[in-house]
C-alpha cells in the first residue's frame, strides 16, 4: 500500500515538473544549406506577429544572404564573450537567456561543442536547461550528429562527424520537423552560391554533396522524422489499444567494435520502437579486472558510456555461463527482443560453443522474445 501511495505521489510530480518544462521543437536536415536556419528565422518573425515574446539566443547564418536578412526586426540576446587560447570567442549566453525569460528562444546548431570552461560542455546540455526553466526552445541539427548513426554517416560519406547529440535529446522534443530538399534542389543551391562561398563551392561538390550520398543521408533524416512521429501516435494512444510493450537486450562483449555496433544498432530498434533497453555485458572469470588487458578494460567503460548516453541500462553481471545469464535477464527484465553481433563476433562464438544453444533458441522462442542477429 505505501508503494502504492508512493508511485502516485511520483508520478503526481512527474506531472506537475513536465508541465513546467518548456516545450521543444527541433528542424532536422539532411546536411548543410537544406534551410533549417532559414525556417526558424521565419517561424519566429510570425511568432513575433502574432504577439509572441521570441528572441534569438544564438544563430549562425553562415553569411548566407537571404538567412541573413531575416534576421532584421527580431530581438536578438548578445553573445558571451569568452577570451580562450589568445583569442576573443563568443558563445551563447544561457544565463542571460533565463534571467530575461522570453516565451520563445531560438537556438541553433544543437550539436554544437562549447567552449572549454563554459558550464555545459555541449549546446544541447544548454537547451536542456533552458527548458527545464520553462522556456520554450526552437532548435535544428543536421542528421549526421545524431549519435547512433555516426557509422552510418561515416560510411555513406566517409567522414566520422566528431560533434553529436545523444538520440535521447531528441526523444524529448514535443515536435520534431523534417527540412527535406532532392539532392538536385540541394546541389543547385550550392552552385548558386547559396550554401558556401565561391571558393568552397568545387571542394564541396567533389567531397560531401555528391547525389547519391545526400540521397542516403535524405533517408536516414526521413526515416528519423517518421520513427519521431510513430512515437508520438503511440504516446497519445491508451496503452490498452497498443500492442506488445517492446523491450531490447543488447548483448556485448568486450570486442570494442564489436559492442559499439550491437549498442548503435539496438539504439536505433529501441528509438524506433520507443521502448526502454538494456546493455548487458557477462564479465567470465578471464575477464576479471585484475585478468582482462587495460586496453579491454577502457573499451568497456567507454561502451558502457556510449550506451548510457544513448538511452540504455547497463547490466553487467559476472558469470562462467552467457547463455543462463542472458535468460535470466531477459526474464527478470521482461525483454522481448534479444540484439547479439554476426557468429563470426567473440559472443557469438562462446554461445555456439556450449551445448545450450539450442536451448536459447527454444526458450526465447517459447517466451516469445525475437532473437535478432546484427550485421
Amino acid at each position: 500500500m505505501d508503494n502504492e501511495k508512493e508511485n502516485n505521489v511520483k508520478h503526481f510530480l512527474d506531472l506537475i515538473q513536465k508541465s513546467r518544462k518548456g516545450k521543444f521543437k527541433v528542424y532536422i536536415g539532411m546536411s548543410a544549406g537544406v534551410g533549417k536556419t532559414f525556417r526558424m528565422l521565419q517561424e519566429a518573425h510570425t511568432l513575433l506577429k502574432n504577439g509572441i515574446d521570441v528572441k534569438i539566443g544564438y544563430i549562425e547564418t553562415h553569411n548566407r544572404k537571404e538567412t541573413h536578412e531575416l534576421l532584421d526586426g527580431l530581438p536578438v540576446i548578445p553573445r558571451r564573450s569568452i577570451f580562450y587560447k589568445g583569442k576573443q570567442l563568443e558563445e551563447m549566453d544561457v544565463q542571460a537567456i533565463i534571467n530575461l525569460r522570453p516565451e520563445v528562444v531560438i537556438v541553433d546548431e544543437l550539436a554544437h561543442t562549447n567552449i572549454e570552461g563554459s558550464k555545459n560542455e555541449k549546446r544541447w546540455q544548454d537547451v536542456l536547461e533552458i527548458l527545464d526553466s520553462g522556456i520554450n526552445v526552437i532548435s535544428a541539427v543536421n542528421i549526421q550528429h545524431i549519435e547512433s548513426l555516426n557509422q552510418d554517416v561515416k560510411r555513406i560519406t566517409n567522414v566520422e562527424v566528431k560533434e553529436r547529440i545523444p538520440d535521447n535529446v531528441l526523444r524529448l522534443a514535443d515536435e520534431v520537423v523534417n527540412i527535406d530538399l532532392t539532392s538536385e534542389d540541394l546541389i543547385d543551391r550550392l552552385k548558386d552560391g547559396k550554401i558556401y562561398t565561391p571558393d568552397k563551392i568545387q571542394t564541396a561538390l567533389n567531397n560531401f554533396f555528391k547525389a547519391d550520398q545526400i540521397l542516403q543521408l535524405r533517408e536516414l533524416a526521413l526515416k528519423e522524422v517518421a520513427s519521431q512521429v510513430l512515437r508520438k501516435v503511440e504516446n497519445e494512444v491508451p496503452k490498452t489499444l497498443a500492442l506488445r510493450q517492446e523491450k531490447l537486450l543488447a548483448c556485448i562483449s568486450s570486442n570494442d567494435r564489436t559492442a559499439k555496433i550491437v549498442i548503435r544498432k539496438t539504439a536505433r530498434l529501441a528509438s524506433y520502437y520507443n521502448s526502454d533497453w538494456y546493455v548487458l555485458y557477462v564479465q567470465l572469470p578471464k575477464e576479471s579486472s585484475d585478468k582482462i588487458a587495460l586496453d579491454k578494460q577502457r573499451h568497456l567503460i567507454n561502451n558502457f558510456k556510449l550506451a548510457t548516453q544513448l538511452g540504455a541500462e547497463v547490466i553487467k553481471i559476472e558469470s562462467t555461463n552467457i547463455t543462463d545469464t542472458m535468460l535470466k535477464v531477459v526474464e527478470q527484465k521482461q525483454i522481448t527482443t534479444v540484439c547479439i553481433g554476426k557468429p563470426h563476433f567473440n559472443l557469438f562464438k562462446v554461445i555456439l560453443s556450449t551445448s545450450i544453444f539450442r536451448r536459447l533458441l527454444s526458450r526465447l522462442s517459447l517466451s516469445n522474445v525475437d532473437l535478432v542477429i546484427l550485421s
